[in-house]
């Protein structure tokens, strides 16, 4: 991968983890609400577990996107993380945080364990 390829993912890497940290939600969105009627209730469970659910997948996202642009600074950029292959440019342009080619991620997306395993990122320095 040329230093202007990796310069143009960096950029739009930098681009995207902004963009995430802009649009952070609220963990107000979880607050319990308890009321008398039941409907309503359930309403708002309904809506808790909708925000949890964002929520996650937004921190999934941020931790995949800080992985990137650590994959960039490490040289390992655009490399398979699970069998080493390049990365097609496509699918960098497509997906830029993606830590795995299309073979692998399709093997994880049919549940392959040995894929999901390596590719479970390590816990973040949270200090």
């Amino acid at each position: 991968m040329t230093q202007s390829n990796l310069a143009r993912f960096w950029e739009a890497l930098s681009k995207k983890q902004e963009e995430l940290s802009r649009s952070s939600r609220a963990l107000d969105s979880i607050a319990v609400e308890r009321s008398a009627d039941s409907l309503e209730e359930a309403t708002h469970k309904s809506a808790r577990e909708l925000a949890v659910t964002s929520l996650n997948r937004e921190a999934t996202l941020r931790r995949s996107v800080a992985m990137a642009l650590a994959r960039i600074e490490d040289g390992s950029y655009g490399a398979c993380v699970y069998c080493g292959n390049d990365i097609s440019s496509r699918r960098l342009e497509a997906v830029p945080w993606t830590p795995l080619c299309i073979g692998c991620q399709e093997a994880a997306d049919l549940g392959e364990e040995s894929v999901i395993e390596s590719t479970e990122p390590p816990f973040l320095n949270a200090a």
